[in-house]
């Protein structure tokens, strides 16, 4: 009886080893394979491309962050309860990945294909997060941009091959864009999209180490009578 317990017993351990493995296989595999890359579609325009963040931008987006520091710090979340564990980059894609796989945000890449066919530089980024669905379908967009790019055109046009994938494609109903009522660039892109002006929100989210007022922006999909893309064309 003693053997027979100890070898089932060995044997659940080697299952749960065995399935562990598995899942981390399969968690390495996800990062590289071309399934991963199909978790959040490719949208395009004329001039930009987004896709989704792989491993092979880390080198790249890590020095894109850190060249747009002082541009980005002071709009950048960070935690009421502290530093956090620093994440690496391989984290940050699993975390997005997971997201994308269940439906509850999205992040793509804004690349310039134009400069450079094979391998178009990363300029900035556009995520959609907090997405509900049932009742609510709704989501809350956030963006940011390299600093030498602003200006042109190009975050507005990023943001509007978004909206029209969220309302399009994920079939959502309301979109909300949040921004500090100092953050003049950004609320020119929220101008530009023609999104309405819902008021201040004191104390909404913690940004550069401080609870800080957000202006609140949102759009309802009744409210385009074209796509996105076209509004921004015509303005």
């Amino acid at each position: 009886m003693t053997t027979a317990y100890a070898q089932r017993n060995e044997l659940e351990r080697t299952s749960w080893v065995h399935g562990l493995l598995r899942k981390r296989y399969y968690d390495v595999l996800m990062l590289f394979s071309s399934r991963a890359s199909r978790l959040v579609p490719e949208l395009s325009s004329d001039r930009l491309l987004m896709r989704q963040l792989t491993l092979r931008d880390e080198t790249e987006w890590i020095n894109l962050r850190y060249a747009n520091t002082q541009w980005l710090e002071p709009w950048d979340p960070t935690s009421p309860l502290g530093v956090p564990e620093p994440m690496t980059f391989a984290q940050m894609i699993r975390a997005k990945n997971e997201a994308a796989r269940d439906g509850s945000g999205f992040s793509w890449a804004i690349a310039l294909p134009q400069l450079h066919q094979s391998r178009p530089p990363l300029i900035g980024q556009v995520s959609l997060s907090g997405i509900q669905y049932g009742a609510a379908r709704s989501g809350s967009i956030g963006y940011w941009i390299d600093r030498s790019h602003a200006g042109f055109g190009l975050m507005p046009e990023a943001c509007a091959l978004v909206i029209d994938h969220c309302f399009e494609s994920l079939e959502l109903h309301r979109l909300e864009i949040n921004i500090r009522p100092e953050n003049e660039a950004s609320l020119r892109v929220v101008e530009k999209l023609g999104f309405r002006d819902e008021g201040l929100r004191r104390g909404f989210l913690h940004i550069n180490g401080a609870w800080a007022d957000h202006r609140t922006f949102a759009l309802n999909r009744e409210e385009l009578s074209t796509t996105m893309l076209e509004r921004i064309y015509e303005r």
